[in-house]
């Protein structure tokens, strides 16, 4: 018996949750749900998130990154699509889910609606606007095709271009519907505009991006959002024949030009040569008449003009006549002036002195003014030396030695400084006396006496006096 009296096995919620787990995988291995997209998130990982409903349930769903670049519609909240995949479980929250391999969008209901959600959102961006078209060359040298390598698209333009007018075309083979059809055309046109005008292989200069007519799952390729800004991106001018004339993809918004077919795309793309060579020789003709016709006009205007002239010789005769009078008379006034400045000539040169006189004369005014300027010179030298031997003298009688003479001397330090105030000795101070005949060396002991005062006893001599010094 086990617990409670019931016998039956107890299992974790772990083994609940594998058991169930298994079973649900091998029962739901391939399925396929229709639904309604909402709650759409991606992961910073790369994989997404959505939910699947309908108007009674909804079902969890997870693309793995692996496979979310390879689906061939964009997730978004409201579109209604058909995910491929298996059912699984997630114990983390016990619920099941659908992971998904593969997804298309469920009915041309639902395309619609996603082309026109897609075709608004760019046209909002600027992608679809008449002024960011560029103009087809007229005659292009080289024309880059990015279509099917194997249908009659290809065929059907090569066909045409031989036909109008001969030019080198560069294919491109990509796939034209499927998976991967919509990064294939991206890679043709990015190509394309990465090749050099003078590499080994030329650069185009005008692309033609076709396709044959489908339906509209068939031409999804086109619509899809990569393939327009590519188109749009193009630096290369870009036409787009994309099935038959009734259909529409959002590459034809996009192109600088939208051809109704692959043929039409090949006759916008050259002109019919012989209809070329037919309007230039129209043209030609036609600007030789013109020109032709121009001529005769300024002729015939010309020739009226000059019947208005004056006749040429007439104009001329009076002049003629007026020009020879006076060539006669410039010669005789030549003459006139030659003979009058020539007697004016020989008047001045009579006028003129000898150089040499001239030259003498000068020389004696020169040898005259020299001789005095000598004499000046010797009578400025003489009043000069008087005048320093007269001041010599005042600057003697000034000198020290002269007052030494009348009796006085002249005190110095043993520096040699002059001694000029009496304070500035003191006792014991070596002194150097000048006065006439000769220095005489002395010592300072003592201050000077002092003088005798009127009416008083007579001072003691200087023998007994113990305060007089002595200066020898």
């Amino acid at each position: 018996m086990t617990e409670n009296g019931l016998n039956a096995p107890i299992f974790s919620v772990s083994e609940v949750s594998t058991h169930l787990k298994r079973v649900v995988e091998d029962s739901f291995s391939f399925v396929r749900v229709r639904g309604e997209i909402s709650g759409f998130k991606r992961a910073g990982s790369g994989h997404l998130y959505f939910r699947l409903k309908d108007d009674e349930a909804v079902l969890d769903g997870v693309c793995w990154r692996g496979s979310a670049a390879r689906l061939s519609v964009e997730p978004e909240d409201g579109l209604e699509v058909i995910a491929t995949g298996r059912l699984t479980t997630y114990p983390g929250r016990s619920n099941y889910q659908i992971v998904v391999e593969s997804m298309e969008v469920a009915g041309e209901g639902a395309l619609l609606k996603l082309l026109q959600d897609r075709r608004l959102k760019l046209a909002a961006e600027g992608l679809f606007d008449a002024d960011q078209k560029q103009p087809i060359p007229m005659l292009p040298e080289v024309i880059g095709v990015v279509t099917s390598p194997t249908g009659a698209v290809i065929r059907d333009i090569l066909h045409r271009l031989n036909d109008r007018f001969p030019r080198r075309v560069l294919v491109w083979p990509v796939l034209v519907q499927g998976d991967g059809a919509a990064q294939q055309i991206v890679n043709a046109i990015a190509g394309f505009n990465r090749l050099k005008p003078d590499g080994p292989i030329p650069r185009p200069d005008v692309l033609i991006v076709a396709r044959g007519g489908g339906s509209l799952e068939d031409l999804w390729a086109f619509n899809e959002e990569i393939v327009v800004r590519a188109a749009f991106e193009s630096a290369i001018p870009l036409i787009s024949a994309v099935g038959h004339e009734t259909d529409t993809t959002l590459i034809d918004f996009a192109s600088d030009l939208r051809a109704p077919t692959p043929t039409a795309a090949a006759e916008m793309a050259v002109p019919v040569r012989s209809e070329l060579v037919a309007q230039v020789q129209d043209d030609s003709a036609r600007l030789i008449r013109a020109v032709g016709r121009l001529v005769a006009d300024y002729r015939s205007h010309l020739q009226g003009l000059s019947r208005g002239l004056p006749d040429l010789n007439t104009l001329m005769a009076n002049q003629r006549q007026r020009l020879d009078d006076w060539g006669d008379r410039l010669g005789t006034s030549l003459q006139s002036g030659v003979n009058r400045r020539h007697r004016r000539l020989a008047e001045v040169a009579g006028a003129l002195s000898s150089p040499r006189a001239r030259i003498a004369y000068g020389f004696e005014r020169l040898s005259s003014r020299g001789d005095g300027l000598l004499r000046a010179a010797r009578r400025i030298g003489e009043a000069r030396r008087r005048h320093l031997e007269q001041t010599a003298r005042l600057l003697d009688g000034l000198s020290y030695e002269r007052v030494l003479d009348r009796g006085f001397a002249l005190v110095t330090d043993a520096k040699g400084k002059a001694v000029t105030d009496a304070k500035s000795l003191a006792p014991g101070d070596d002194i150097l006396v000048k006065m006439k005949g000769g220095d005489i060396a002395a010592r300072v002991t003592g201050e000077a006496p002092a003088k005798p005062k009127k009416a008083q006893k007579p001072q003691p001599s200087a023998k007994d006096d113990t305060r007089q010094g002595s200066l020898l």
